[in-house]
């Protein structure tokens, strides 16, 4: 089962009060919200958004007791500014997004986002989008243009290797399965040299590819943020460089200062509506979490704060 991560770090950075609304923007199996609700006490509320059909109905399980406090939506957190007016959620005292792929996406073979678990080919968060799947890519793609997702999505120093062995196998049989995919780049980079399947960096490419993860990353961070209330906080959880580096510069943009004009007075260079940026520096889990729970040791925790002075 899933273990959500950071559960006691995000509730206390977001300050949970009581009476709060708040909005779950990756749902996953509903840790972290329940976690909020049980701190937000009776009056408060969650709204979770979650691309995946079967995260939803795990969640929505786990979440019952909770009953009309928590509301579930199909829908991608990119689309927050939508999906929480829609359902009553105009203004809100927090939102949170653990980026992370669940431990029942990775497990389930059929869902193609394992290596070590052989599948179709998949990939897609919503299999009900009718969005290209990573089979799609592979087999229709140009040799530079899988070249260019493995080199700036997986960041893979062995890219243009992988590319032009894919290309070369293709041609021979399609590539239909995570199986296929995994053995075509271990026999590209010359084998396993290490505990890290080589495969690793090109499957996290063409997973972010297929599902535009930093895309909807970064309309997920805009639409959020004007949702908030002011005092209220925005926590990303992050587990690779490319997604904490967008993270970080637009907390960074929002932040932004005050500047001192030579006829007198101050402008603000920066981007609004205005944040003060809680974590300096990104949150890791504790030695405990890590040792319990491996997942958690690539994860990052920024919080920013929603101030009053536009």
């Amino acid at each position: 089962m899933h273990e959500s991560v950071l559960i006691k770090e995000v509730v206390d950075l977001l300050v949970v009060k009581p009476g709060g609304f708040y909005i779950d923007g990756t749902l996953g199996n509903g840790g972290h919200t329940s976690a909020i609700l049980e701190k937000a006490g009776a009056e408060g509320a969650v709204l979770g958004i979650d691309r995946d059909k079967q995260a939803l109905e795990r969640a929505g399980r786990a979440l019952e007791k909770y009953g009309a406090r928590v509301r579930l939506v199909h829908g991608n957190y990119a689309d927050m500014a939508d999906i929480a007016p829609a359902n009553g959620f105009k203004a809100v005292d927090g939102i949170l997004m653990d980026l992370g792929v669940s431990s029942e996406q990775l497990d389930e073979g059929g869902r193609g986002f394992s290596f070590s678990k052989d599948g179709p080919l998949d990939m897609r968060m919503d299999a009900s989008s009718g969005e290209a799947t990573a089979a799609d890519l592979v087999n229709g793609l140009q040799e530079d243009e899988l070249r260019k997702i493995i080199s700036e999505y997986g960041e893979e120093r062995m890219a243009r290797q992988i590319a032009r062995f894919i290309v070369k196998e293709r041609t021979r049989a399609s590539i239909s399965t995570t199986g296929d995919l995994a053995g075509i780049v271990e026999r590209a980079v010359g084998g396993r040299r290490g505990r890290i399947h080589p495969a690793t960096r090109t499957f996290q490419a063409f997973r972010i590819k297929v599902n535009d993860e930093l895309g909807s990353l970064e309309r997920g961070l805009a639409g959020g943020l004007n949702l908030l209330s002011p005092g209220g906080r925005m926590a990303v959880i992050s587990f690779h460089s490319l997604e904490d580096r967008i993270v970080k510069r637009f907390f960074a943009s929002h932040a932004g200062k005050w500047e001192s004009l030579q006829a007198g007075g101050q402008r603000w260079i920066g981007e609004k509506p205005v944040v003060k940026i809680i974590t300096k520096k990104p949150l890791a889990a504790s030695e405990p979490e890590m040792n319990g729970n491996p997942r958690s040791r690539s994860a990052k925790l920024r919080v920013a704060e929603r101030t009053g002075s536009d």
